[in-house]
């Protein structure tokens, strides 16, 4: 059994109110929404991961513990990484490949627009971009995460909210 890595970005973002800072911006009506759904879409596929980590700023831990609700999973099974938030490939490498061993399957809860090109160089994905509340199931054929670089992952499922009002 090797490791899969599943990247989840927040869901979408309320940007009503200008004198909210960045990493404070909430989860609007959709993001609320799409959150518990596409949580129950992994659920149905039996793919929840055994570990959380997230970015602290508020729509991603709001994300991943909407998600853990869905999976039965206590919010303090979270993990917050800091170094997540507006993380490059390098920052967001760093953190999969210091991931327990003893976990084989890990969520990452981040932004864009480095969770679009972390999942293009684990993979050949070639993803344009990971709509909010997009997820990709990428699996690797190692036993350790530290094993994991440039394209040795596999893409196994990319899927997002497929709303009407989507943009």
């Amino acid at each position: 059994m090797g490791k899969q890595l599943l990247l989840i970005r927040h869901g979408k973002s309320d940007w009503g109110n200008s004198h909210i800072s960045d990493f404070d911006r909430p989860l609007n009506a959709r993001g609320l929404r799409n959150a518990p759904e596409m949580a129950d879409r992994i659920l149905k596929k039996d793919q929840v991961p055994q570990l959380l980590v997230s970015s602290p700023a508020v729509r991603a831990l709001t994300t991943a513990k909407y998600f853990a609700e869905v999976w039965n999973k206590p919010l303090t099974q979270i993990q917050e990484e800091t170094s997540i938030y507006e993380a490059n490939v390098t920052a967001l490498l760093n953190v999969l490949n210091k991931l327990s061993d003893k976990h084989d399957t890990a969520a990452l809860f981040g932004h864009n627009p480095g969770l679009t090109e972390f999942a293009n160089y684990l993979s050949s994905a070639n993803l344009y971009n990971i709509p909010t509340c997009g997820t990709v199931l990428i699996e690797f054929p190692f036993e350790k995460w530290a094993q994991i670089s440039h394209h040795t992952g596999n893409l196994l499922a990319f899927d997002f909210p497929k709303s009407a009002d989507e943009d």
